[in-house]
């Protein structure tokens, strides 16, 4: 005990030391900083976390003694009304049979890959799915294969593959429709029909389209919603403004995730004030078109005028500019922050190895004149 006491703190932590000192000379060492400067970061999309809306709805649901905190699991006393009216309201609105409400994207995805899918089953996912599907599928007991990045026929191969080998199992697709670092958009009717083809379910991450894309903001899959073989998320803090995600799908995936999903069981409700906040988000989405096409404008404007300087005009809000290399990436990023734009550095093992990037995130905090200036900084930056 004497010879522990004395250990130093250096001596304690030197492996951590070491791999944190690794990281910073490859430029990849992360830290925190208060928000800052114009928005070119966040996925506010639509400009909705300071509506006066969601801050009246949230009122409201205190004046009707609404509680901040949830006190428990939903399977103890942390199941409020407000979590079930949102559900509800939720699966009506996507045309699902039911929705589950989850305290973050994350904890959803990892309790969809590592719930549902059972030993002796197949998943195949998109090699660039977000990390907290990886994190699923290292908790699964099915078998899993990458896919050829948002290549229908790379799905397909791998499934008839496997089933040629005599495997009997469930088929599962797992892919995101907008994917975050890229902004590019899948294919998602050549995915269902192969869905189709494999009798297989789909595992479909709307995180980034929702809000943003399809018939009153019901994402790119919403011609899919109310399928047997569909189960969609829909996170809450991106576009809606709010937090949380909700999962949507047929009913028995929600019993079994109630049952089965242990981020679902063993994590605290959460807060029934952003249940209410939430519901009202919903709302918005069908009741305020006009942040939808305001952000489509600018989205067209800014692909033009960022465009010039090497961004990749994708179709979506997110454009990503690849730099390639990690301290130069960094380095442009710094130099635009400096000049008050919110835009940052994205590197390895976020991304593939050299592709390096500035992801800039198109949101209604910022004006086509905020476009243009970026622009003009970008040009200075990259010289």
């Amino acid at each position: 005990m004497a010879e522990a006491s004395t250990m130093s703190g250096t001596s304690l932590w030197s492996a951590h030391t070491a791999d944190l000192a690794a990281l910073g000379e490859r430029a990849r060492l992360r830290s925190l900083s208060a928000r800052k400067g114009i928005d070119f970061a966040s996925n506010d999309y639509l400009g909705m976390s300071s509506s006066p809306r969601l801050a009246r709805a949230v009122q409201d649901a205190i004046g009707r003694g609404v509680p901040l905190g949830s006190g428990g699991s939903r399977l103890l006393r942390g199941n409020d009304p407000e979590h079930e009216l949102l559900e509800e309201e939720a699966a009506r609105f996507f045309g699902s049979e039911s929705a589950l409400f989850f305290s973050a994207g994350y904890a959803a995805n990892v309790a969809l890959l590592s719930t549902l899918p059972q030993r002796g089953d197949l998943i195949v996912y998109d090699e660039l799915v977000h990390a907290s599907m990886h994190e699923g599928l290292r908790l699964t007991r099915a078998t899993s294969v990458s896919a050829a990045h948002n290549d229908p026929q790379s799905f397909n191969d791998a499934a008839r593959e496997w089933r040629a080998k005599g495997n009997k199992g469930r088929i599962w697709l797992a892919f995101e429709t907008l994917y975050s670092m890229d902004g590019d958009i899948a294919p998602v009717a050549e995915m269902a029909a192969v869905a189709e083809r494999h009798h297989a379910i789909m595992l479909i991450d709307e995180a980034h389209a929702t809000g943003v894309f399809g018939r009153d903001g019901r994402g790119l899959a919403c011609d899919l919603d109310g399928r047997p073989d569909t189960i969609v998320l829909r996170t809450c803090g991106k576009a809606l403004g709010c937090e949380g995600a909700l999962v949507l799908g047929p009913k028995i995936v929600r019993d079994f995730l109630v049952n089965r999903g242990r981020p679902f069981i063993f994590s605290t409700a959460p807060s029934p004030l952003v249940a209410a906040a939430v519901r009202k988000a919903i709302c918005m989405l069908a009741d305020e078109p006009d942040r939808r096409d305001a952000l489509h404008d600018l989205v067209a404007h800014a692909e033009v005028v960022l465009g010039r300087h090497g961004a990749i005009a994708t179709g979506s809000q997110i454009l990503p500019l690849i730099l390639h290399e990690d301290a130069r990436t960094m380095a442009v990023a710094s130099a635009l922050q400096a000049k008050g734009f919110d835009v940052r550095g994205i590197r390895p093992p976020t991304v593939p190895q050299g592709t390096s990037r500035l992801r800039i995130s198109l949101t209604l905090n910022a004006t086509r004149a905020d476009v243009d200036a970026l622009a003009d900084a970008l040009g200075h930056a990259l010289r």
